[in-house]
């Protein structure tokens, strides 16, 4: 029981602490063209707080997934549904770094709630995983609906 315990201590500790790094390239970075026109101030802060939401929404699925891990090992014994969910925290990983370097390149910043939004998060995942690979799987299914939609909303801006 601990070492499951410390490894999702781990996983917070990095995902709030530490930079991430993405294991693929970031499939929308390229080199501004000669006729790019430069985003205003007002455009360049709206875009830093769009993408610092979209931050906090990767930092909560590292939360989502590694605590669904933790429930499907602890509470179901379910060791293949862990080894997914933690697979599925890993490239949500690439995510997390490529809105870390869009904040930057924006001149922004994370939130400063991060560590509230993941044990917010952490908690309604470990809920998720205690009721079962059903529940847990159906939850992820519906968190996945959201964030598109909130993406697509987030393109229409």
């Amino acid at each position: 029981m601990q070492e499951p315990l410390l490894m999702a201590a781990d996983a917070a500790l990095r995902t709030l602490f530490v930079p991430s790094r993405a294991a693929r390239p970031c499939p929308t970075v390229h080199a501004p063209s000669p006729n790019t026109t430069p985003l205003s101030a007002e455009d360049k802060s709206l875009a830093g707080g769009l993408m610092r939401v979209n931050h906090v929404g990767e930092v909560c699925a590292q939360a989502l997934y590694t605590s669904q891990a933790l429930g499907a090992r602890v509470f179901s014994g379910n060791e293949t549904l862990a080894r997914h969910m933690e697979a599925a925290g890993q490239q949500e990983t690439d995510h997390l770094a490529w809105t870390e370097a869009r904040l930057q390149a924006l001149g922004s910043r994370p939130s400063l709630l991060n560590p509230l939004w993941y044990a917010g998060a952490f908690g309604i995942g470990l809920i998720a995983g205690r009721l079962g690979p059903a529940v847990s799987l159906g939850f992820v299914v519906e968190t996945e609906r959201q964030v598109e939609a909130h993406l697509a909303s987030h393109m229409d801006r």
